[in-house]
């Protein structure tokens, strides 16, 4: 099956980040200072109360600077209300065929996780925008070289435990882009420094600007 492909701002970026704050109502300042730093994605996860709630808001007030996609989708509850609420992507961390394939149908494009190559290429042959190894840490770019020999066209995008020179590391072995958390954010969501955030932000961003 051919699916829908990730937003080109999103490709073009080659770095999604993925935010999970204490409640909804934190992102927005975070954001704030994502967009500034040239940050083009951003990953809204549903372990964040109020994601939901809150979607439509920060779509209307960032949807000209980031692409929102919504992720840690588990069930199909779960992806028909990111449907609903006009989710530019969705991610989801496990290997579900019902998901991918609803994605599929719904014309939404699907980003789910996996780490055997069983796993990753039944996603990818369903119609997965890309596929996610994770958690990523525990692989390195090397998995994804190795990949390359029996799926040559696969697209890929590691999450999870991903610093700079990781992002640098993947984007060189052939992944699409690379999913970040902690290593961007840090405390930002905890009170942080928006100046620090926004130095780590523009460092990633330039990092997947020009990484081969």
């Amino acid at each position: 099956m051919t699916g829908e492909a990730l937003p080109a701002r999103t490709l073009a970026s080659r770095l999604v980040v993925v935010a999970r704050a204490a409640r909804a109502e934190d992102y927005a300042p975070v954001l704030d200072t994502l967009a500034e730093a040239g940050i083009r994605s951003v990953e809204l996860t549903l372990t964040t109360p109020g994601t939901f709630d809150r979607f439509a808001d920060l779509r209307s007030r960032f949807g000209d600077a980031l692409d929102l996609g919504i992720g840690t989708v588990t069930t199909p509850a779960q992806l028909e209300r990111a449907i609903e609420v006009g989710a530019e992507y969705v991610v989801t961390p496990i290997t579900s065929a019902a998901l991918v394939e609803r994605a599929v149908a719904a014309g939404m494009p699907i980003v789910p996780g996996g780490l055997t190559p069983t796993e990753l290429f039944a996603s990818w042959s369903a119609g997965a925008s890309a596929v996610k190894i994770f958690p990523a840490g525990q692989v390195g770019p090397g998995y994804l070289s190795d990949l390359r020999g029996p799926f040559p066209d696969i697209a890929v995008v590691p999450s999870g435990g991903v610093d700079a020179e990781g992002a640098a590391a993947w984007l060189a072995a052939g992944a699409v882009a690379v999913s970040v958390g902690g290593p961007l954010l840090g405390d930002a969501f905890r009170g942080g420094d928006r100046a620090g955030l926004r130095a780590r932000a523009a460092r990633f961003v330039d990092v997947c600007a020009g990484a081969s």
